[in-house]
Parts: C-alpha cells; sequence; structure tokens
C-alpha cells in the first residue's frame, strides 16, 4: 500500500515538469508514437500509451479518456481466465480532440478532423471530418467549418490589432495589450448577448 502510495506521488511529482507542449516527452518515454507540435493537456494515455499513436500537430484537451483495451472481456474471465483484448488508438496529423472525449479502442482518426467535446469515438473517423455525439457521428466537413470559422473571425478580429508575420495573440511582444482589446471588442460585440 506505502509503495503504491509512493509510486503514485512521484508520478504525479514527475508529470509537475511537464506543458501540455512537452508532455509529449514523457509519453514517448512510455512508448507511444507521438509526432511533433503537438498540445496534450492529458496526463494519461490510457493503460497501454504504447498502443496510442499521435500524428504531427494534434491538440488533445483536458479529460480526454484513452481505453486501449477492452474491458467487457471480464463476462468470460470464469471460462478463460487470462483474457484480455486490447487495440489502438491512431490520431493522425492535424486534429483536434475536444474536451471530455472517449476513445476506444481499435479506432483511427482521420487526418485534418475534429472530435467534438464529449464525444465516445467508437469507430474510425475518416479524414477531414467534424464527429461529435455518442456514439460520434460525422457532423460536418472541414471544408465547411474553416468557412463559418473566417466569416465570424472577420467580424470577431479587433480592427486595430496587426500582427506581424510569425506572431499570434499569444507570442507576439503585445500579446497582453492585444488580448485586452480582443477581450473589449468581443464584450462589445455581445453586449446584447450577454445582457450588458
Amino acid at each position: 500500500m506505502i509503495g503504491a502510495i509512493i509510486r503514485r506521488f512521484n508520478r504525479i511529482f514527475r508529470l509537475r515538469k511537464y506543458d501540455r507542449f512537452t508532455i509529449a516527452e514523457y509519453f514517448r518515454e512510455q512508448g507511444a508514437q507521438i509526432g511533433e507540435g503537438c498540445s496534450i493537456i492529458p496526463r494519461m494515455l490510457g493503460t497501454e500509451p504504447y498502443l496510442v499513436k499521435i500524428g504531427n500537430h494534434v491538440t488533445i484537451a483536458s479529460g480526454v479518456v484513452f481505453i486501449t483495451h477492452d474491458g467487457g472481456c471480464w463476462i468470460f474471465r470464469e471460462e478463460v481466465p487470462d483474457i484480455q483484448v486490447f487495440g489502438p488508438i491512431i490520431i493522425e496529423d492535424n486534429c483536434v480532440v475536444g474536451q471530455n472525449a472517449v476513445l476506444f479502442p481499435n479506432i483511427r482518426i482521420g487526418k485534418n478532423s475534429i472530435v467534438g467535446a464529449g464525444s465516445v469515438v467508437i469507430s474510425d473517423v475518416p479524414p477531414d471530418t467534424i464527429v461529435m455525439g455518442i456514439p460520434a457521428r460525422p457532423f460536418g466537413s472541414i471544408a465547411k467549418y474553416k468557412e463559418k470559422c473566417l466569416e465570424r473571425w472577420a467580424e470577431q478580429r479587433p480592427p486595430d490589432v496587426v500582427l506581424r508575420p510569425g506572431e499570434t495573440w499569444w507570442n507576439s511582444p503585445d500579446a497582453l495589450e492585444h488580448r485586452e482589446k480582443l477581450r473589449k471588442h468581443l464584450l462589445k460585440l455581445f453586449k446584447n448577448a450577454l445582457g450588458r
């Protein structure tokens, strides 16, 4: 019992040195295959992280659960005491997995796809697709989603903010000032909806 507590404490303490952009190093040590430029918030990739493969430029939100084994085979243990069933989880390049999504074994999320928050993925997600729901089902295409996002951003982008090439809202020298302008602009834009 004490040994388990110490191991858990050591794991938590060790994980504190990582952030969402560097945690891939830790998961690679556990056998996961992870590409470059990923943002991974969860601190676990299931009980078999070596069965997880994540491509380049993937973002995984908080609360995402990776299930790499089939716990349902428990009901056959009296007949086959050592039965275990496993399956990989593969997330291809340039994907987003939303908050609290659940990923089951034996799935592949195709490149350029989005898994909506709270979705339960039990089968493959085709490339360039948005899925959501329980179970996750195709909801739309990335092309249509991009079009909507560009329309919204044209309206929501503060007109007095200019980012230089290579800068983002988070890494520019004026990031705090820019985000404050964004906050004020959005509050003005959504004034009626927010009742202000």
